[in-house]
């Protein structure tokens, strides 16, 4: 792998991050202990994969061309052991002391002249349980491309690897004139047109959809630096019960869950919800499926949520309308689609621009939900057994709140990203989630509990 330049997304995100805003999002992995296997064994063997995926060699480095521009590169002096450390767990509680720690990690910027990732075995007893924090820049992975790349490290995705490297060869790669083909050449200046006025159509939804009249709130308030992290769980057999009950996707529900759990906890906190609803950035993957996984492929989708709504079944038809519209509309049309103008512009507009777009996103949104896919089958690490994944999404600048959910072995894994000063009571708000998911369920089924299927 030689050198590759940044993609236009890509740049925007290593731009926009400062020291105070990093812009890594991560994963915090949880696994049962198996026999036999020690934290100094688990340790040398996520060395080990790490340092044979070779996404993570590479670091950023400046390119004379195009002017402002950065590629990446392998870093020649890459020594694994910068990228993944253990940390102990004090705390009786291993969740509380795993995602105690986990916040504080993620309140530190990766270092910038190296490979932007980092891996963190967080343990406890040598004989329990054990959480691997993984932490990538947003410039080198999107929610699923993060997977595809930590997914690595899993000895199901491991074997499966180094068997594939071991019985095909390099495929053959025909010969190719530099000339590009006539057609090709009127298909590219074709498809520019159409980005260009596409762009055009997205800036003029940014103006009309941005707002002047911003509010502090608990989700905009002045950025600390700190960050909190919690989690909350949700039964997955149990949520596709209720859309069979409601329609919409799981998504939709998912989304309704969130926005009825903060309306328990402003509530709670003696903030009124009515006439309040936050506005929440839905990111939307622009892969197509079998297709390449460079560069961030995003896109997103701008919902209201409905915290004014007391009626939970009223939230969920109300964001079934929102996210039918958005649907309707694409994923690359609205205020939303703002991330494919960074394909638009020079890279020395993503250079000096980026502190102002990154002032400018409170005007669009107040938080971030986003759904992050994973494998359905089951992992494990070294013969432990994966038993939950909390994905964890960058804030952005001047906001204090992101929901990230995922689902894994039968549950839905919520992770909750916070500014630590402007929601010290974040713990109160994953409670919350579970609260207001348990609700929708007993007012779908009538409290009936789902009987397993043998």
């Amino acid at each position: 792998m030689g050198t590759e330049l940044l993609a236009p997304l890509d740049l925007a995100f290593w731009h926009l991050e400062s020291d105070a805003h990093p812009m890594h999002l991560g994963a915090l992995a949880v696994f049962a202990p198996a026999p036999g296997v020690t934290p100094p064994h688990v340790l040398e063997l996520l060395r080990t994969r790490a340092a044979a995926i070779p996404r993570l060699r590479m670091c950023v480095r400046d390119v004379l061309l195009p002017v402002g521009g950065a590629a990446w590169t392998v870093d020649k002096d890459f020594d694994v052991h910068r990228h993944v450390g253990r940390v102990a767990v004090d705390e009786g509680d291993f969740m509380a002391g795993a995602t105690r720690l986990a916040g504080e990690l993620m309140e530190q910027p990766l270092g910038r002249g190296l490979p932007p990732w980092q891996m963190y075995l967080i343990g406890g007893a040598d004989d329990g349980p054990f959480a691997v924090l993984v932490k990538l820049h947003h410039a080198l992975a999107d929610g699923m491309r993060a997977v595809a790349i930590g997914a690595g490290i899993f000895d199901e995705i491991a074997a499966a690897t180094t068997a594939r490297s071991a019985t095909r060869g390099r495929p053959a790669v025909p010969p190719r004139s530099w000339l590009p083909d006539p057609r090709e050449v009127a298909g590219m200046a074709l498809g520019r047109i159409g980005e260009v006025g596409r762009a055009l159509g997205v800036g003029a939804s940014v103006v009309r959809a941005g707002r002047l009249d911003l509010r502090s709130t608990a989700f905009t308030a002045p950025s600390s630096g700190t960050r909190r992290l919690a989690t909350a769980d949700l039964d997955a057999t149990a949520l596709q019960r209720i859309r069979r009950a409601e329609g919409g996707t799981a998504n939709d529900i998912l989304l309704a869950v969130v926005a009825g759990a903060l309306r328990r906890w402003m509530a709670e906190r003696g903030e009124a919800p009515e006439g309040s609803d936050p506005r929440a950035l839905v990111p939307v993957s622009r892969r197509r499926p079998g297709g390449a996984v460079s560069g961030n492929r995003l896109s997103a989708y701008l919902l209201d949520l409905p915290v004014g709504a007391a009626d939970p079944r009223e939230r969920l038809r109300a964001v079934r309308a929102a996210m039918d519209r958005n649907k309707a509309a694409g994923p690359l049309k609205g205020a939303g689609a703002v991330a494919v103008l960074a394909d638009q512009l020079h890279p020395l507009a993503h250079r000096f621009g980026a502190p102002l777009a990154a002032n400018a996103a409170r005007m669009l949104f107040d938080l971030l939900v986003t759904s992050v896919p994973l494998p359905r089958s089951a992992l494990s690490l070294g013969g432990c057994p994966l038993s939950a994944l909390y994905p964890m999404a960058p804030l952005a600048r001047g906001q204090s709140l992101a929901v990230a959910l995922s689902t894994y072995g039968g549950r839905v894994h919520v992770g909750l990203v916070a500014d630590g000063k402007a929601l010290p009571d974040l713990d109160r708000l994953a409670g919350a989630v579970e609260e207001e998911f348990e609700g929708l369920r007993e007012l779908v089924t009538g409290g009936r509990v789902p009987v397993p299927v043998s």
